[in-house]
């Protein structure tokens, strides 16, 4: 039985592998050095007895008695004749037991790699005998063949000296100086062995025998000795091919195994063929005369060497690999090895979010194409909103760089952080990713950052990693040391705290300093603080595109909502990327909520879709910013609130300027009450930067200034949801059970109301009633004309174009700025704006009535200048239109702009007698709402009884019927104003203006009017009375009123034929149709001055004799139409109307002679009404020719008009009168 092994027995390998796994679990600051070559020579001796290492070097051939052959012969025969060994043949089976081995050291597996094989040594040994072929009989190999030679080598001239050859060899190597350790190895060689398959066992086997025949044969001759002696201390290779107890694949060691193996087996051979012979000596001195045994124990030594060298290459590298090994395990550990694959998958999700066709154009972008092939360090801005898809974009950019550097010789390196708010977005962890993404890129370096580590250990500071100070030192010296291009992206820098920010931008500005291969790109939120740091800064806006819009909501839809109807889908597609406005974020959200909410059908998600709510994540994320940029800090918040609130309410996009001193009123104390107090509390930047990530800057060609609007709608909506409770106080909080509103309408409308008290809060200072706000001077030029060149004699002319602005059309013309005046920087868009939120306001939350009033004080300085500077929104000289503060009061501003319910209090509460309004304030209101407000505005003045009967009589109804009467004004809803006649109707009995108000509504036409006065009459006997009633000509009341005529005969003269049908038609109004005016004229003679054929056509039914009647000149109806200066056309068809009814009455008059309307014509020589008169009209002939002074017939009248005509004229009525 083999000796049981002990720790003090275990192999080298084996030792080496446990020392191995010991490094691993020893602190960090332990170091490892690589396997030297003489590491085999520690190998402690074999021996059963544990005191046996601690012998003197002497006495190890003393031990190596008889018994240790004989020990390993049994170890070796013991193993191989057990159990396993039965299923190998008899020696006596010479054919049967080679093919047998051969048929286990040739499996079916391929021999000719050691990873096809059990380990390294097997397979070797397996190819080693498969390459010798029938040079070696395998039979000798087998367990009873190596029992036979170590038995015959123990015999070896023993009966001769009574010493074994083999403890002869010993001695000999011992005295010669050989050492002996390569022998108590080889022997050793039993224990990796134990329980193998048979080949193995064989491999044993036959080193085994090896090495006890080497040593036997050392006798031989002094120089094979030694080559015995470097032999046997070589074999201890073979112990070291799975290379410190690691697999490898390293095809190097296989080969040069096997080698090994081959000389072995051949010295096997060679050495068997000696002791099988009789008379050992004899041929074992003829082998080394021959040089047989010395050959092959050479080629040995070279294969063997060959083999160590391998070891020694492989051993190396496994060396470098625990050094690296430790360098990343300790990097790691001070830098934090989580952060860069923290950071690595963070990219990897904004990949899988990302349609590349979104991104693309920026590489189209002139400005990146610039800063990528620049030849100097460069930094590039990409700069957007909250939610414009930075991250992504900055994402798409890391991959292009990537790609791009493949074809690049030699290659840039690439480093990136993604900044949020986080620890991520704090200096020393943004360093410590960038440094371990430098230093896994370049392995060369952290060897560098390791001692430098530990230089800094040694100096005192104990952790180097979390001293930012030191950090940027590493960094800053690393990148200017560094020989090839490198970028550094960098994302959200916006969003790391200042100090960090500070602190990073002035790294990478000294970084691009020392290294000008250096390339630096950010992606920020505008911020002026990163955008000013570098001064050759390029700067890409991402914008809002439809186009690319609709790109990214296509691929967000097709990632999470691919479950959707095709139908439903492009409903979702179609109205998100409508509303997106450049925000990928809430689209984002919005798509989650979608597919959290599970709609499907497409009548729910029309719903959905309509109202979109705002989402709860994105609601948190806005906590979370708005927290972290007041850092909590009432004042802070309280500001922050009050902008935020101040931009949802906005009518248009607010400047810097404008928001900081709006926000700043909105926090002010109430004493303040003038510009230079107000100004001493704004500060823009700290107020920029509370709200930065909220708003986005908008840029306009036309607008110098940039301005700030909320950066998506969802902010709104966060506002809207928030805010109005904090920023129009506690209060109001009643609203809610006032008004039937939802949350959302209430919320608005506080906004509004918020707005407005900033807009009249800034305007009651007390600055903008002192000082005009234009010059003398520039009111002068005002009136000069300011698009024109008072110089240029031939100007060229000005194209009309309807797409044009009024900042385009205003470009060129002569300014002036408010601010210069003392008006501050909130006058503009106070004065511009207040009244759209006037507007907009309700009774629950209207403004300071007094306010109102000592805002639009008539006559006042104060409603001078916001006037003026309202109708001039672009500060330009030339006003847009016009406003004349003079015309106007309170109740004048409010009728057009306030809220009814505000008309409504003042009516109830104000002074109108008091100097702040118009002595005609009613009527000057009245005039205002007639020609630009809401006429259902006049019924709340009418209804008041503030004013009594002043706005119920003669007077307010012809207001009326002025602005009705024109044609621009025809399109309102006057039926409301009509209406009012109901209110008025006593108002006008008692003061005899209903037939007025008739006549003039009839004068222009305003039938509707009519109407609504006879329907109101039918039912009101003193209104009827008051619309029929006529007056004498005697009496001439007509003196005092604007009417000349009766109804009927206003609606005549000015040619309104559906009013005349209409009238003609009532009952009553017979008198009205015989009605002459003060001249004698009566309703024919008002129709002869149109001539229209159709009036002619209604009144003759109904006043046929009128057409006789002289007016008081002695004119008829008839002699009117001929003489009339209206087309022919127009005055023979009324005249054949007015001959015709005279020929169906029979009637005969008789005419004066200066009226004779046959005279008339023949005057002025009118041939076909001539024919007319006579044939359909019946007049006589022979009344228009006299005799002339020769006798002849002549025209009674030749005048220069009929001098042409004449001729015909006279020949006709001749041949009229022989008939």
């Amino acid at each position: 039985m083999s000796t049981p092994s002990t720790p003090r027995d275990r192999s080298f390998r084996r030792r080496l592998h446990d020392r191995l796994l010991r490094l691993r679990s020893v602190s960090p600051a332990s170091s490892v050095r690589p396997r030297s070559a003489s590491v085999t020579a520690s190998q402690p001796s074999y021996n059963s007895s544990p005191a046996s290492s601690v012998q003197p070097q002497p006495d190890i051939a003393e031990s190596l008695d008889s018994s240790c052959i004989g020990d390993t012969i049994t170890a070796c025969t013991g193993e191989l004749e057990g159990t396993p060994i039965q299923s190998l043949p008899s020696a006596t089976c010479e054919f049967d037991a080679d093919q047998e081995f051969r048929t286990q050291c040739t499996s079916d597996d391929d021999i000719e790699t050691e990873s096809d094989s059990q380990d390294v040594w097997s397979a070797a040994f397996r190819e080693a005998v498969n390459s010798l072929g029938t040079d070696i009989d395998v039979a000798i190999l087998q367990g009873r063949n190596i029992e036979q030679i170590l038995r015959k080598l123990e015999q070896m001239d023993e009966d001769a000296t009574q010493t074994s050859g083999f403890k002869r060899g010993i001695k000999y190597l011992h005295s010669i100086q050989i050492p002996l350790e390569g022998f108590k190895l080889a022997l050793d060689l039993a224990s990796p062995f134990a329980g193998l398959d048979p080949t193995a066992k064989a491999v044993f086997g036959v080193v085994t025998g090896v090495t006890a025949i080497a040593i036997s044969f050392a006798t031989a001759d002094l120089e094979f000795a030694k080559q015995i002696g470097e032999m046997l201390s070589q074999l201890s290779y073979i112990d070291d091919c799975d290379t410190l107890g690691q697999k490898t694949n390293k095809s190097d060691i296989h080969k040069a195994l096997v080698s090994m193996y081959g000389k072995i087996l051949e010295f096997y051979k060679a050495s068997f063929e000696i002791l099988s012979a009789k008379g050992v000596k004899l041929v074992l001195k003829m082998a080394l005369e021959q040089n047989r045994l010395p050959a092959i124990v050479q080629e040995f030594l070279k294969h063997a060497e060959m083999l160590h060298k391998i070891v020694q290459n492989v051993t190396a590298e496994i060396a470098l690999d625990i050094r690296k090994m430790l360098y990343d395990q300790e990097i790691a550990r001070w830098l934090g090895g989580d952060k860069i694959g923290r950071q690595s998958e963070h990219h990897a999700d904004l990949g899988d979010l990302r349609d590349d066709r979104a991104c693309e154009f920026l590489l189209e972008n002139p400005r990146f194409t610039e800063w990528y092939r620049a030849p100097k360090a460069r930094l590039l801005a990409i700069t957007g909103n909250m939610g414009s898809g930075k991250s992504v974009a900055a994402a798409f950019l890391v991959d292009e760089l990537m790609k791009r550097r493949k074809s690049i010789v030699p290659r840039p390196m690439i480093i990136y952080h993604y900044c949020r708010d986080d620890e991520t977005g704090r200096t020393t962890y943004v360093l410590s990713v960038l440094i371990l993404s430098l230093l896994e890129q370049l392995s060369g370096l952290k060897k560098n950052f390791y001692d430098w580590y530990k230089d800094n250990q040694a100096s005192g500071n104990i952790e180097p990693a979390k001293d930012v100070r030191k950090l940027e030192e590493f960094f800053q010296l690393t990148v200017q040391s560094l020989e090839r291009s490198l970028f550094i992206v960098i994302d959200g820098l916006d969003e790391c705290d200042r100090t960090s920010r500070i602190r990073l931008l002035r790294l990478l500005q000294k970084s691009a300093e020392s290294n000008k291969r250096l390339k630096i790109l950010v992606c920020s939120r505008p911020n002026e603080e990163i955008l000013q740091r570098f001064d050759d800064l390029a700067r890409i806006d991402l914008i809002s595109d439809s186009h690319r819009d609709r790109m990214i909501v296509e691929h967000t839809v097709k990632l999470q909502l691919m479950y959707l109807p095709q139908n439903v889908k492009e409903l979702v597609i179609d109205h998100l990327s409508s509303m997106a406005q450049g925000s990928a974020i809430w689209t984002k959200m919005v798509v989650k909520l979608i597919e959290e909410r599970q709609i499907r059908a497409l009548g729910p998600m029309k719903h959905f879709l309509g109202k979109i709510p705002l989402s709860g994540q994105l609601s948190i994320l806005y906590d979370d910013l708005l927290s972290r940029c007041t850092s909590n800090v009432p004042d802070n918040q309280n500001l922050a609130k009050s902008a935020l609130s101040l931009l949802a309410a906005s009518s248009r996009p607010l400047s810097r300027t404008e928001l900081a001193w709006a926000a700043a009123l909105a926090t002010a104390p109430p004493d303040v009450k003038s510009i230079a107090a107000l100004s001493e509390l704004v500060d823009e930047e700290r107020l920029i930067g509370l709200v930065r990530p909220f708003v986005a800057t908008f840029k306009s060609d036309e607008i110098k200034n940039d301005r700030f609007r909320l950066v998506h709608q969802s902010v709104k909506e966060y506002v809207i949801e928030n805010f109005t409770s904090d920023v129009f106080g506690p209060e109001d909080a009643a609203i809610e059970n006032l008004c039937g509103r939802t949350f959302v309408d209430q919320s608005k409308l506080r906004l509004e109301a918020f707005m407005l008290r900033i807009c009249i809060r800034y305007l009651l200072l007390d600055d903008i009633d002192k000082i005009d706000l234009l010059s003398e001077e520039q009111a002068a030029i005002e009136e000069l004309p300011q698009e024109v060149d008072l110089f240029n004699d031939y100007p060229d002319p000005v194209d009309y174009n309807p797409q044009c602005t009024w900042e385009e059309w205003e470009k060129t013309m002569i300014r002036y700025d408010p601010t210069q005046r003392g008006f501050g920087e909130f006058f503009v868009y106070a004065s511009c704006y207040w009244l759209d939120h006037f507007a907009a306001v309700d009774k629950e939350c209207l403004p300071n009535l007094q306010s109102v009033e000592v805002l639009c004080a008539a006559g006042s300085t104060r409603l001078y200048n916001w006037t003026q500077q309202n109708s001039r929104p672009g500060c330009v000289l030339k006003a847009r239109f016009e406003f004349d503060s003079r015309l106007y009061d309170a109740l004048g501003v409010t009728s057009l702009y306030g809220p009814p319910a505000m008309l409504y209090h003042m009516m109830q509460n104000s002074d109108f007698s008091s100097n702040k309004f118009l002595p005609s304030t009613a009527i000057s209101a009245t005039k205002q709402i007639l020609q630009w407000g809401e006429l259902e505005r006049l019924s709340i003045l009418v209804s008041s009884e503030a004013f009594g009967c002043q706005l119920r009589g003669i007077d307010f109804w012809s207001l009326v019927l002025d602005f009705w009467s024109d044609p621009v004004q025809r399109g309102r809803n006057w039926e409301v104003v009509f209406n009012l006649i109901d209110n008025t109707s006593d108002t006008l009995v008692d003061e005899s203006s209903a037939n007025e108000l008739l006549c003039l509504a009839a004068r222009v036409g305003c039938l509707p009017l009519i109407q609504r006065l006879m329907i109101k009459a039918q039912h009101d006997q003193r209104l009827k009375n008051g619309l029929l009633c006529t007056f004498p000509r005697t009496l001439n009341p007509l003196a005092q009123r604007k009417s000349r005529n009766q109804p009927i005969g206003e609606a005549v003269l000015n040619d309104h034929v559906a009013t005349v049908d209409f009238l003609l038609k009532q009952r009553g109004f017979e008198e009205h149709l015989t009605y002459t005016n003060a001249e004698g004229e009566n309703v024919l003679h008002l129709a002869a001055v149109r001539c229209n054929p159709v009036m002619f056509s209604l009144l003759m039914p109904y006043f046929p004799k009128g057409k006789h009647n002289p007016a008081d000149q002695g004119d008829s109806a008839l002699v009117r139409v001929i003489l009339s200066s209206t087309t022919p056309c127009n005055r023979f068809e009324s005249a054949r109307i007015l001959l015709q009814q005279n020929a169906a009455s029979g009637d005969n008059h008789t005419w004066n002679e200066g009226q004779n309307p046959l005279c008339v014509a023949v005057r002025i020589g009118d041939i076909e009404m001539c024919s007319l008169l006579i044939r359909t009209g019946n007049i006589d002939p022979q009344s228009a020719i006299t005799h002339g002074c020769n006798g002849r017939k002549v025209l009674i009248e030749e005048t220069p008009e009929n001098a042409e005509s004449g001729p015909a004229i006279l020949q006709m009525l001749m041949h009229e009168v022989e008939k």
